[in-house]
């Protein structure tokens, strides 16, 4: 077997991992969230910071469907707020602080961390708790801390973080997909 195909072998067995029930209690906790006026939340490190850009821009710009804009935020990407934080508080601060200036009880945080042991992505679930918002956990593994303190925990079973990544990102693709479907009414009522 080669490398190329250990590797697609690999991503595929950390694909099928995904339990799609976790994914369909995820979709229906933004779902409601999104309809009752709230804010979907993202938050991860490296990869998985770019993943939080990657999809509140699909609920923002679009996934598949024209249709209005979803509210969605990927709080890693302002680089002036993040550096502040981290200069004038901690490093682990700089997600928790931003959902204490925007979360809203009813609001949802995905939290991405493929260790599950990410300490400012720790913070962040622990003030989302603070504020009544909804928490879905993205991790591999075992879901370390993180898969313990959500509602909602999605795991892709990987010791090898591309291989979760690979696999977590579909999961969200599939939950933009089934928020994006909720929020458009073909009866021109919209969201």
């Amino acid at each position: 077997m080669t490398e190329i195909e250990k590797y697609v072998k690999a991503a595929k067995a950390s694909i099928a991992s995904i339990d799609c029930e976790m994914i369909e209690k995820a979709s229906d906790l933004c779902v409601e969230s999104v309809l009752s006026g709230g804010t979907i939340f993202f938050c991860g490190n490296g990869g998985s910071a770019v993943d939080a850009q990657h999809l509140a821009g699909e609920l923002i710009g679009r996934f598949r469907l024209d249709r209005e804009a979803i509210p969605a935020i990927a709080i890693t990407a302002n680089a002036a707020i993040v550096t502040a934080i981290a200069n004038d508080y901690d490093y682990s601060e700089i997600f928790a602080r931003q959902l204490e200036a925007l979360g809203k009880p009813g609001d949802i945080l995905i939290a991405i961390s493929t260790s599950g042991r990410s300490r400012n992505v720790i913070k962040a679930v622990e003030e989302a708790q603070r504020k009544s918002m909804k928490i879905i956990g993205f991790t591999g593994s075992d879901g370390g801390p993180i898969a313990q303190l959500v509602d909602v925990a999605v795991k892709a079973i990987s010791d090898e973080t591309s291989h979760v990544q690979e696999a977590l990102l579909i999961a969200g693709h599939a939950i933009c997909s089934a928020v994006e479907r909720a929020c458009t009414d073909t009866s021109g009522a919209g969201h």
